[in-house]
């Protein structure tokens, strides 16, 4: 009876063992898979368009851009658009995310302020870039999810906050870079109030059609400069008022 049950016992113990290595092979395959179809990304969609910053492409080619995205939605996480990503949200067509983050001209010892956190994709992207990532999400579920997700990975130099990013997030400031992810009808004042002098901006701006902008503070003023046509989500909260 005890070699019968001490028999069992092997056989159990054998057969979790090769579920559990079964288990850890789909996922070393898994990841394998979703590291090609973000080199593929990268190579096809970013640097195909004309987007040449290292610091930038190294980015995008590291941070696993599906892990921002629900898993039933997983299968179109390197495709050329934008994903639902819940609560009315998405997160932005790779290529954008590129371009925003090409056009803040980062060096790595920025201070950056984010408006729209959603998944936290855009902040991790920044993170691998800049010293300090602030970011704030108004749709609470999306802020709470984001900020275990991106502490779950690891970064550390990113804050994040729920609450209405109209007003900015004035403890912090003044910013290096302030990059917005929802569109407002026009660029909100209290954001360029805390963008520091010699600073840059990117926000999609308009109703209906929308032009992505590039802001630069001198000690002059302001300069606008229209980049392109993009559809972002709006802006919600004091932006609609």
């Amino acid at each position: 009876m005890r070699m019968r049950t001490l028999f069992i016992s092997v056989l159990i113990f054998s057969f979790a063992s090769i579920i559990i290595s079964c288990a850890g092979s789909e996922e070393k395959v898994s990841e394998v898979y979703y590291t090609k179809l973000r080199n593929q990304m990268v190579d096809n969609q970013i640097i195909a368009r004309g987007i040449k910053d290292e610091k930038v492409i190294k980015a995008m080619r590291k941070v696993p851009r599906h892990f921002f995205i629900p898993e039933g939605d997983r299968e179109y996480a390197y495709d050329d658009s934008p994903v639902p990503i819940g609560s009315g949200q998405t997160i932005s067509q790779p290529y954008v995310v590129a371009l925003m983050t090409e056009s803040l001209k980062l060096k790595g010892d920025e201070k950056v302020l984010e408006i729209g956190t959603g998944s936290g994709y855009q902040a991790a992207i920044l993170a691998e870039i800049a010293k300090e990532i602030y970011t704030i999400e108004i749709i609470e579920p999306l802020a709470l999810s984001a900020k275990k997700r991106l502490k779950d990975m690891g970064y550390k130099n990113i804050e994040v906050r729920t609450g209405d990013g109209y007003q900015g997030w004035k403890e912090h400031s003044l910013y290096d870079c302030i990059i917005v992810t929802a569109a407002p009808p026009n660029v909100p004042q209290p954001l360029i109030d805390q963008l520091k002098v010699g600073g840059r901006m990117v926000v999609p701006v308009g109703k209906g059609f929308q032009y992505l902008v590039l802001i630069e503070k001198s000690d002059k003023g302001i300069r606008e400069k229209k980049i392109t046509g993009v559809s972002f989500v709006p802006m919600t909260g004091e932006a609609q008022q």
